[in-house]
């Protein structure tokens, strides 16, 4: 028998959209895509001004959350009230920085009633940029060699042994391709204001960039797999339209990569096909990538599918997507009465 999704309530986090979107935005599309309109999404917000916030036809309502530098015991406080309010089935996070406090939290969700499908913070920690080449090295995966900064000396070794161009990254997002040593300190400095310690200096690699996103059953399979080639990148390097892809030795990867981890979850693999057509592993982002949205028009509904699971469904894997689906990004001016930015700013709940 189906199991009957309707008032279904989500509470979903990542609601920005500026030039460096947030996936919260496109895992509703989805989740609305999946379930149909009869479930209710709450959107989880850090700032008054993340566009999701006022998308009335996708989110029914708002509230703020802490940030992540808050702690556990503020988020779960706040999000008992919210449960309170609204009795949340799932919740989905989806930023790399919030996802350390939900997942040391999940137990204590779940006993309440709220359901996630999170990895676990050693599943975390092995992927991290930090320890991505060493966890590369182990389980004979490429992955660009790089080292991690911690002052302008660390810099400086890096740039003699790594040599330009390099890749200088933040702890958690942001990276810049510096050519020379001024705009490779430029870069560290600026990130080390905004993520903090360590900031990573990785081994430039040309090539064609390519992404996946998948979903793990955290017992060493994926539940579905999606390749897509970046057609038009940003200053930033984010995919701004991207084609679906047939490719086994990408798909090989990604169950590689689920074998070696026991990912439970979401996840994206950030790639690099050079000349040789070696692939290389540059990020895993341990959540849905901004396009997951294109997955879904391939035919796999990856945030439906984590849905169910995280409610206790057994969801069968499968193979098959739409190979040459394309989405092209765009602006679109959001258009509100300043009252309802007022009453976010000012209670926290719209």
């Amino acid at each position: 028998m189906a199991t009957n999704y309707s008032g279904l309530c989500i509470g979903v986090t990542g609601l920005n959209a500026n030039d460096n979107p947030g996936p919260g935005v496109a895992v509703i599309r989805a989740l609305k895509a999946g379930f149909g309109s009869n479930i209710r999404v709450i959107g989880l917000s850090y700032e008054s001004l993340e566009p999701g916030i006022y998308m009335r036809d996708l989110v029914d309502k708002t509230y703020q959350i802490p940030y992540p530098t808050a702690g556990t015991v503020a988020l779960k406080e706040r999000l008992a009230y919210i449960h309170d309010q609204e009795n949340l089935n799932v919740i989905i996070p989806n930023f790399d920085a919030e996802l350390h406090n939900f997942i040391k939290i999940a137990a204590e969700l779940n006993n309440i009633g709220i359901k996630t499908f999170l990895p676990s913070l050693e599943q975390l920690r092995r992927r991290d940029k930090s320890n991505l080449f060493e966890f590369g090295q182990k389980n004979g995966l490429e992955v660009p060699a790089d080292q991690k900064l911690y002052s302008v000396t660390d810099l400086q070794k890096a740039a003699d042994e790594l040599g330009f161009p390099l890749v200088i990254k933040g702890k958690f997002y942001d990276a810049h391709v510096a050519y020379n040593m001024e705009s490779a300190l430029k870069a560290f400095h600026q990130l080390e204001t905004v993520w903090g310690y360590p900031v990573i200096a990785q081994q430039h690699i040309k090539g064609i960039e390519i992404n996946v996103a998948a979903l793990g059953d955290g017992e060493g399979n994926n539940v579905s797999i999606v390749p897509m080639r970046k057609l038009y990148i940003t200053e930033k390097g984010k995919a701004w339209a991207g084609v679906t892809i047939e490719d086994e030795a990408l798909m090989s990867l990604a169950n590689k990569f689920a074998e070696a981890t026991n990912w439970k979850g979401s996840y994206e693999l950030e790639i690099i096909r050079d000349t040789d057509d070696k692939l290389f592993i540059l990020e895993i982002n341990p959540r849905f990538p901004a396009w997951i949205y294109l997955a879904v028009a391939a035919g796999q509904n990856q945030p439906a599918a984590l849905v169910k699971m995280a409610l206790g469904e057994i969801i069968a894997a499968s193979v098959k997507y739409e190979t040459g689906k394309m989405f092209i990004r765009h602006s679109w001016d959001e258009v509100v009465d300043i009252a309802d930015f007022q009453k976010m700013s000012a209670f926290g709940e719209l």
